[in-house]
């Protein structure tokens, strides 16, 4: 495993706060592998780049590593005895040195993965706190210069520790990825609804929706639209399915390490110059229930439409 000691530069006394990014949605929306090919793509402009994977199942920075694992903040943290010893107990006696928490990967980024309890003991929530608090404790973004943090969030749920960057206003702005299915909206609509109640004490903000295509026949852009403009949003860039993208994670890689020159590595790195630049910050005004339920029976009768014309247009072309 390799160690980052020589890229590590104290400068504390001219730090300027880096841009905190929060990727939000459900699982298999591909949030991270938008937050992973983001990261590479800020890399390659020249941006130094902490991708933070808060999820569980700790995989969503491989692909920043060429497929390999790392060792996640509490695995490592319970070998520290944080079981039996406080957070500032390990810190303070130097039990803990950053190098073993934070990884380098693609393109000069850097990758943590938060990790989670031993099966059936203690809360993933609050793992993601006391991962996110020995970062902070261990001034990781002064020491790396950071220009940009990512936090790859599960998105599902948001309470605890899953909540921490919206209630904590720990990023600058939140960006929820969905893709054309009614589950996809219904977890983006719950996430909205936590940005708006935190947002009154101090959260962060909505900056916007990235709708990641997840089929080659489904395609229901409108209705991701309406969605957003009800909500009060906008979509930030559309994500079109791309092969490319699954032989690129099948080879440990982000396309844009796997195939620079593609179009999908191209509108990735649209989506990271736009993630920089945009000042959109909004209060979401998340859907009633049966408003949420009216549009998900519009988005089911157009998902149907459009896979029976793309059945009928391979039928004919199959024909002799």
């Amino acid at each position: 495993m390799d160690r980052l000691s020589n890229h590590f530069h104290d400068k504390a006394e001219g730090f300027r706060r880096p841009l905190q990014i929060a990727f939000y949605g459900k699982g298999g929306t591909g949030k991270s592998t938008v937050a992973s090919n983001v990261a590479a793509a800020l890399g390659a402009k020249g941006y130094r780049v902490l991708v933070v994977g808060c999820d569980p199942k700790h995989d969503c920075t491989s692909t920043l590593r060429g497929g390999r694992d790392i060792p996640t903040i509490l695995d490592t943290l319970r070998k520290k005895g944080i079981e039996k010893r406080s957070l500032d107990e390990i810190i303070e006696g130097k039990s803990l040195d950053l190098t073993e928490v934070v990884f380098q990967g693609a393109f000069g980024t850097y990758v943590a993965e938060a990790g989670g309890p031993r099966p059936g003991h203690g809360c993933a929530g609050r793992g993601i706190i006391v991962a996110i608090e020995a970062l902070k404790k261990l001034r990781v973004f002064e020491q790396l210069n950071l220009d940009v943090v990512i936090y790859d969030v599960l998105g599902d749920v948001v309470c605890g520790g899953f909540a921490m960057p919206l209630r904590m206003g720990l990023a600058d702005a939140a960006y929820i990825v969905t893709s054309a299915d009614f589950l996809s909206l219904y977890a983006a609509n719950n996430v909205c609804r936590g940005i708006a109640e935190f947002a009154m004490r101090g959260g962060c903000l909505l900056g916007g929706f990235i709708y990641n295509v997840r089929s080659a026949l489904i395609d229901v852009e409108d209705v991701v639209n309406e969605f957003s403009r009800a909500v009060g949003a906008t979509i930030i860039e559309k994500i079109p399915y791309s092969p490319l993208i699954v032989e690129a994670e099948v080879e440990g890689k982000t396309v844009i390490e796997y195939s620079p020159e593609s179009d999908i590595a191209q509108k990735f790195h649209s989506l990271a110059s736009k993630l920089i630049s945009n000042k959109e910050r909004v209060v979401p005004t998340p859907l009633p229930w049966e408003k949420l339920v009216e549009m998900g029976r519009i988005l089911q009768e157009n998902v149907r439409r459009k896979f029976k014309e793309k059945v009928m247009v391979s039928s004919s072309n199959a024909s002799p």
